[in-house]
């Protein structure tokens, strides 16, 4: 573990093998790792000495999170219920908290243009590494994006990649790091399958020893450590800047929004050849590794909105089956 997630309160123990168990199960823990990590400053400063968790402590710590967002404090009490029930499952009875309200504006991804996506893969391919620059993320940059882009995974699966997930001769990627646990198989154009295979001709040529080991990192930085999403995206917010293409801080657009528009140009490509867009959405839930079709409905809301004429196309072949103003004349009987 990280020096920087070293725990020191009472609850030290049971939050390492709470930890352990979650890995095991397969969960990425870096957001487990900070939550937990605030708990554990609390304990302390609070003098908690008793291996239980009580009503009183939870209403302390909450009065604490003035700067939290709802959605932040929403994530936070989620963590705190799985934990108090760990706690409980082991004898240590604590008081069980509710969780807060589900109720926060939901996020406006921002889509980019067929033009954007275009330009921004073509300014990724101009920029240049400073001299002094030697621990440098930009020499996968290209091939990063153009893998997002195509295959609409998240930057965390994709940066979870090892050597032998990447398999050349199938055309596919075997995301076994996935947000919901579930490994999945990324289907590779065969243009994006030639930009990998440049990009790792190149790679290895680095002179250091274990870059192909088959549980090396794919994408790594030019000393050859794994690149993480600080080092990606500096590196990303300037492909933007010279792309004209305004950034708002958190209000985007954000590398995740890669996803968002992949989602978006992938529906309207079904559309197009002729899918029904309703028939789409199962096969774009497979795609980006949705538990469930609901994940992926947003997608027919923002192409709705941001290209109207696939609607209309959609409306145009089946009007004879749905007429916009139906009569309909309903017979109550004896109901």
């Amino acid at each position: 573990m990280s020096k920087q997630f070293i725990y020191k309160s009472v609850f030290a123990p049971y939050f390492n093998s709470f930890l352990e168990m979650k890995k095991t199960m397969g969960f990425g823990l870096t957001k487990f790792h900070w939550i937990l990590l605030e708990f554990d400053k609390f304990f302390i400063e609070t003098g908690a000495e008793n291996l239980y968790i009580t009503r009183e402590q939870i209403t302390e710590w909450n009065n604490t999170r003035i700067n939290d967002s709802k959605r932040t404090l929403y994530d936070k009490y989620s963590i705190l219920r799985q934990l108090c029930f760990y706690l409980c499952h082991l004898g240590h009875e604590c008081y069980i908290p509710r969780m807060p309200k589900h109720r926060w504006p939901e996020f406006i991804p921002y889509v980019f243009t067929h033009e954007q996506i275009e330009k921004i893969l073509k300014e990724s391919d101009k920029l240049i590494i400073a001299n002094k620059n030697m621990n440098c993320g930009l020499f996968a940059i290209p091939a990063l994006l153009r893998l997002l882009y195509s295959t609409g995974l998240r930057i965390g699966e994709a940066l979870s990649i090892k050597n032998e997930d990447v398999d050349f001769v199938r055309q596919l990627i075997v995301l076994k790091k996935t947000k919901n646990q579930m490994q999945r198989l990324a289907p590779l154009h065969p243009s994006l399958l030639e930009v990998l295979r440049q990009y790792k001709e190149s790679r290895d040529k680095i002179p250091m020893q274990g870059l192909s080991a088959p549980k090396g990192s794919f994408f790594i930085s030019t000393i050859g450590k794994p690149l993480n999403k600080k080092s990606v995206y500096p590196w990303f917010k300037k492909i933007l800047k010279e792309c004209s293409i305004p950034h708002l801080g958190h209000q985007g657009p954000r590398i995740h929004d890669i996803r968002h528009t992949c989602a978006v140009h992938s529906l309207i490509k079904l559309v197009g050849d002729g899918l029904d867009i309703y028939c789409a959405l199962p096969i774009l839930s497979v795609f980006l590794g949705h538990k469930t079709i609901i994940g992926t409905e947003r997608y027919v809301r923002l192409t709705q909105e941001m290209y109207p004429e696939i609607i209309k196309m959609e409306q145009s072949t089946t009007s004879f089956i749905f007429p916009n103003n139906p009569k309909i004349e309903i017979d109550y009987g004896n109901d």
